[in-house]
């Protein structure tokens, strides 16, 4: 029950207790779990892989996952505005089904729950949590002497925004990306583009060959 639809019903409680208590949970279930599965990780790098996982956007792509957006109570208002995909009320109603979760089925049954529905990006978080847009700023400097430039087009309606991006490097496209905000789809293309300048660096291949060569 978001608090539109309460504000138009009195007497009923929104999501926002549970909200509350769900994050919590989130926090501590996530911190754990990369605390011990990345020993060789330093506290900053745990820091960025929590971050990621536990974000807004992380969040609203589960509940989007799980469907949460047609079990939502919303006001007229909120409805007419496409609320039931807004990335802000999906993620709140992700925190609030998790803290809903720890108490019918206490931190056990709250783990468990947390670890599988973020399994697949607690995989990737490592990868996904690094800053590639400065991997890609060095590489560039270095391999060009230039920065890299990034493209950026939009689609969708404002509560409901999908980016592209294409990075650039002297007028060359090296790595392209999208997300659900500027700043992930860049992210995605810096990777992309240091995957690609990797594959083209005669070092990186060496350096290869000889790992696989023992």
């Amino acid at each position: 029950m978001h608090r539109s639809w309460c504000a138009e019903h009195p007497g009923h409680p929104s999501n926002e207790r549970l909200e509350f208590l769900g994050d919590a949970v989130l926090g501590v279930v996530v911190t754990d779990h990369v605390y011990r599965e990345h020993p060789d990780l330093d506290e900053g790098e745990l820091t960025e892989i929590r971050k990621t996982v536990v974000s807004s956007v992380a969040l609203a792509s589960v509940a989007g996952d799980l469907h949460v957006g047609d079990h939502l109570l919303l006001g007229k208002g909120e409805e007419l505005s496409g609320g039931r995909l807004k990335p802000s009320i999906l993620a709140d109603a992700m925190e609030a089904i998790i803290g809903a979760v720890y108490l019918a089925s206490g931190f056990d049954g709250a783990r468990v729950f947390v670890i599988a529905i973020l399994e697949s990006r607690l995989l990737t978080a490592p990868e996904d949590g690094a800053d590639h847009k400065s991997r890609l700023q060095e590489l560039a400097a270095h391999r060009f002497g230039s920065a890299p430039r990034y493209a950026v087009e939009a689609t969708g309606p404002d509560h409901a925004r999908t980016f592209f991006v294409t990075v650039m490097i002297d007028d060359v496209a090296y790595g392209r990306g999208e997300g659900r905000s500027k700043k992930q789809a860049e992210q995605a293309a810096a990777r992309a583009a240091c995957l690609e300048l990797a594959e083209d660096d005669p070092g990186t291949a060496a350096t290869m060959r000889e790992t696989t060569h023992g």
